[in-house]
């Protein structure tokens, strides 16, 4: 048996097909578009014209693969720029008349859960607690918990792409700028640090691109050869504070001549590593866990609850 899961996130559209072994499930194909859906429309509660026909077009892209790979089963869903447009429903309608592909959205409670069961998927917690945050465009995610269960979730409707759009003006951001938006964290995100206090996590776990692309980064810097299929790599806080620094003082064209750094990140990854910035002040970690698995992950996980064997080749 074969199974797809499509994520439609609100800047990147993701594919995921795996075969589905007694034992494990054994990754075929992965693929990310940078449709950015939430681009021009976000910020007022619509999916701009563009965007849709972006995210139609990814669609038919994403069924061509789906039937050269034999799927037999298609989970699809989408997350915060889909579910909180007032035409979000419009394109989930078009894009199952257009492709047959169903697609659920759903909510960010439901997105924070799957997330997490990704992360478990990816690593060991045991019985300490960890902090996991995923940073989307429409959407931030944050839960707390450990191996065994779930403690606290919650996700908040602001994403990179709302980051952008609310702080992020001129370019770099002046520092009045950065303080605004440090000041609106701590209100904005005045329950997490509640929970922060009463569960006490002593790790932190990021799943998104923004914290890939801070890995990649730091493995550049200090030549540092990326480790084959693993699910997940240490980044020190002395060094994402140093790249940070980086990203703050520097325009787009600067920031592209980071080695590391991906082009579809460039603009959003400035308020994304302020986001982090802000919640490992919190912390008393001395690293960053990025995670390679998340919502995609935790969706098949949930389903099947076996390992995931790396790609053929």
């Amino acid at each position: 048996m074969r199974r797809a899961v499509i994520d439609l996130g609100t800047n990147t559209f993701h594919l995921f097909i795996v075969e589905i072994n007694d034992q494990s499930l054994t990754s075929l194909y992965r693929e990310k578009i940078a449709v950015k859906i939430g681009q021009n429309g976000i910020s007022k509660g619509r999916i701009a014209k563009d965007a849709i026909k972006r995210a139609l077009h990814t669609l038919k892209v994403f069924k061509t693969v789906i039937d050269q790979f034999g799927v037999t089963e298609v989970c699809g869903v989408a997350t915060s720029a889909i579910r909180n447009a007032k035409n979000g429903q419009e394109l989930i309608d078009e894009i199952k008349s257009t492709t047959g592909i169903s697609i659920d959205i759903i909510s960010g409670d439901r997105e924070a859960e799957l997330i997490f069961k990704g992360v478990r998927a990816a690593m060991d917690m045991g019985n300490t607690n960890h902090l996991a945050m995923d940073i989307g465009g429409g959407s931030v995610e944050f839960i707390i918990g450990n191996q065994q269960d779930i403690l606290w979730k919650q996700s908040f409707e602001i994403g990179a792409q709302r980051l952008l759009d609310k702080f992020h003006k001129h370019d770099p951001m002046p520092k009045e700028s950065v303080d605004d938006m440090f000041t609106f964290f701590k209100t904005e995100l005045s329950e997490l640090l509640e929970a922060i206090t009463k569960h006490q996590p002593e790790a932190i776990v990021g799943c998104s691109g923004t914290f890939d692309t801070l890995c990649e980064i730091y493995r550049k810097e200090q030549e540092i050869e990326e480790k084959g299929n693993g699910t997940t790599y240490n980044l020190p806080i002395k060094n994402y504070r140093d790249i940070h620094r980086e990203l703050l003082i520097k325009n787009k064209a600067q920031r592209l001549e980071i080695p590391g750094m991906v082009s579809m990140r460039v603009d959003m990854i400035v308020v994304a590593s302020c986001l982090i910035s802000f919640v490992t002040e919190y912390l008393p970690v001395d690293e960053i866990i990025a995670s390679s698995y998340a919502l995609k992950e935790g969706l098949l996980y949930e389903k099947e609850r076996k390992p995931i064997a790396q790609e053929l080749s």
